[in-house]
C-alpha cells in the first residue's frame, strides 16, 4: 500500500507542477509585451505634412502611447485619438502632423516622424501593416514618400 501511495502522491505532484506552468503561461500571453514601433517617412522634398496609418494584420496590438519624432519643425506630438488610446480600444492608429516652418527647416531624406508605442498580445512576433495616407510640401502640393518601420521590443 506504500507503493501505491507513493505513485499517486507523485503522480498529484506532477499534475499540480503541470498546471501551475499551464496557468503562468496563460497569465504571460494575456498580460502581453510591450514593444515601440519608429516610424519614418523618406521624402526628396522638404517634408510639411504627413499622415499614417498603422495596424497589426492579427489584431494583437493595441497602441498605448505616441510620441513625436526627431525633427523639431514638428515639436508637439503628432495629432491622433488620445480618447481611443485613452480608453484602450486603439487596435489601429491614424497618426498626422504638419509644420507652417520654411522650406529651409524642414525635414528632407529619412526622417522619424512619430514613434508608436504598443502592447502586443500572443506570443507571435507583430505582422505590423502601416500606409502612408498623404505627404506634403509647404506649399501644399503632395509629394512623393515612403514610409518604413524600425520595431523595438519593450519589457
Amino acid at each position: 500500500m506504500s507503493a501505491r501511495r507513493t505513485c499517486l502522491g507523485l503522480i498529484a505532484a506532477l499534475a499540480l507542477l503541470a498546471t501551475g506552468a499551464l496557468v503562468a503561461q496563460q497569465n504571460a500571453a494575456q498580460s502581453g509585451r510591450f514593444a515601440t514601433v519608429d516610424v519614418f517617412i523618406d521624402s526628396a522634398e522638404p517634408l510639411a505634412a504627413w499622415q499614417f496609418e498603422l495596424g497589426e494584420r492579427r489584431g494583437a496590438m493595441q497602441v498605448v502611447g505616441i510620441e513625436s519624432g526627431d525633427n523639431a519643425s514638428y515639436g508637439d506630438p503628432p495629432y491622433y485619438d488620445r480618447a481611443a488610446v485613452e480608453r484602450a480600444a486603439a487596435d489601429r492608429i491614424v497618426v498626422a502632423d504638419f509644420s507652417l516652418s520654411p522650406p529651409a527647416g524642414l525635414p528632407v531624406g529619412r526622417t522619424r516622424v512619430a514613434t508608436v508605442h504598443v502592447r502586443l498580445s500572443g506570443s507571435a512576433a507583430p505582422d505590423y501593416d502601416v500606409r502612408l495616407v498623404a505627404a506634403g510640401a509647404a506649399d501644399g502640393r503632395p509629394i512623393d514618400a515612403k514610409i518604413s518601420l524600425d520595431m523595438r521590443n519593450g519589457r
